[in-house]
């Protein structure tokens, strides 16, 4: 978008807005501290979610391996983001989040670093995701533990899937098969 400045007795002048920030220039850490960002997947399909160890939808980590199983090598991933704003249900360590992930449901996706997703102190991923509506036109704070993304191979945001929608729906499932890169 270009701004036109006028100023007495001169041509106008142009101004050029900033583009808009890609998903995959925000910089993220890995659950183990390493600098990481989406870039590092490009042309991969990703399903980014908030995740947490102690809460009633946790057992959703059981789908969301089974989606990462099943779509991996088709250009599919799943990527975690332990959270504890809601409830304070995911109260771990980064090592004790690793450890609970593994040993409890045989995660397999990446985690990254425990991030709000609302508020104040939302991680900068987060901001630009929340301005997505779900299905029923809604954008805005993340509702609960386990709110789902879907972002193109190419960084765009496809859809958000509130926690009620299991990882192993028809709804995610063929948001999934509609957009694999291959």
């Amino acid at each position: 978008m270009a701004v036109w400045l006028h100023s007495e007795g001169q041509l106008p002048a142009r101004r050029e807005e900033p583009a808009l920030t890609s998903l995959y220039d925000i910089p993220l850490h890995t659950i183990d501290g390493a600098d990481a960002s989406l870039a590092d997947r490009k042309g991969t399909l990703l399903l980014l979610v908030n995740v947490a160890s102690k809460c009633g939808l946790t057992p959703q980590y059981e789908g969301l391996e089974r989606l990462q199983e099943r779509y991996a090598d088709r250009g599919f991933t799943v990527l975690g983001f332990p959270c504890n704003q809601f409830g304070g249900q995911e109260p771990g360590t980064a090592e004790e989040i690793q450890e609970f992930c593994s040993t409890t449901y045989g995660v397999t996706f990446p985690l990254f670093e425990k991030a709000d997703v609302n508020g104040p102190t939302q991680q900068p991923l987060y901001a630009e995701l929340t301005q997505v509506a779900d299905a029923e036109g809604e954008a805005g704070d993340v509702q609960w533990n386990f709110e789902k993304f879907l972002v193109s191979a190419d960084g765009a945001v496809l859809g958000r899937f509130r926690p009620g929608v299991l990882p192993e729906s028809d709804e995610l499932v063929g948001a999934v098969e509609a957009h694999l890169p291959r």
